[in-house]
């Protein structure tokens, strides 16, 4: 059973409502990240989940070098408070260096540790010492049980408020699949698990110049993780998929997201009724 920790003004965790971590890649404008997160919270309020936005002010591990990478953190970390001002939902942005951890830990509600960063020990600390939950994706070159080092990593620094994300494993050449052991094995390292609809799909320099992705997929996917039990879902969403500016080919049309939801919300249920 995972422990709970406090986002905002929900808890994450063992038998609390599913929360559901949406929002586009990247900032792609201050009005654009607005104006999703207020549909976001339209779609979401009927529902039994909790929301958090999510958005990323750089996207630092891109294919091409001449790839869009956002605002940047002064310019992102404003318009990503702004939002979490006007919409009263907690903020939830990924870190790269121990100098970002500082400067998003007092601005978000959860600063993220990409995937292939989640060994680095002086990250990890530097996250921990902020007042943020930390959320670790899992690296794709990882077993679940080894992400025990990098809860060892946390508690020692002081943080106990985190929570680990499952977004695939390496497979061959760009390709990701997911083995849903993985939640029940993250799981019962007393950790609460997060289950990255988007980046499971995705095909790492599938194209070339850039990630391709089978957002096809992504429902598939999504209803075996809340079969199976999960605490949060992340995924990544965009009014104009084909436009996105940053990994267009596994970003979920926003126009769908309703329906989609409301087969996450009926399989919630069912999960809720076998695990009680």
């Amino acid at each position: 059973m995972a422990k709970k920790i406090r986002i905002g003004s929900f808890f994450l965790g063992s038998e609390e409502p599913l929360a559901l971590i949406l929002g586009p890649c990247v900032i792609e404008g201050e009005d654009f990240l607005l104006r999703i997160a207020e549909e976001l919270c339209r779609i979401v309020s009927p529902l039994p989940f909790s929301l958090i936005f999510k958005a990323s002010y750089d996207k630092a591990n891109r294919s091409n070098i001449h790839s869009f990478r956002g605002p940047g953190l002064e310019k992102g970390l404003r318009m990503l408070e702004r939002v979490r001002r006007e919409t009263g939902l907690p903020i939830l942005t990924d870190v790269h260096t121990v100098e970002e951890a500082k400067a998003a830990g007092d601005v978000c509600d959860v600063i993220q540790i990409p995937a292939f960063l989640c060994r680095q020990t002086d990250l990890l600390v530097a996250a921990a010492a902020t007042p943020a939950v930390v959320n670790v994706k899992k690296g794709q070159f990882l077993a679940p049980w080894d992400m025990k080092n990098v809860k060892e990593k946390l508690i020692s620094a002081g943080k106990e408020d985190f929570f680990f994300t499952e977004r695939g494993t390496s497979f061959g050449y760009n390709t990701l699949v997911t083995d849903f052991r993985s939640l029940a094995i993250l799981r019962s390292l007393n950790v609460p698990v997060c289950f990255d609809a988007s980046h499971s799909v995705q095909q790492p320099g599938g194209l070339g110049r850039e990630s391709g992705g089978e957002r096809e997929f992504i429902p598939l996917l999504t209803r075996a993780a809340v079969a199976v039990g999960i605490d949060a879902l992340f995924l990544e969403v965009h009014p104009d998929p084909a436009r996105a500016k940053s990994d267009a080919a596994s970003v979920y049309p926003l126009d769908k997201l309703p329906a989609f939801l409301e087969q996450v919300t009926r399989i919630s249920e069912i999960t809720n009724l076998v695990r009680n």
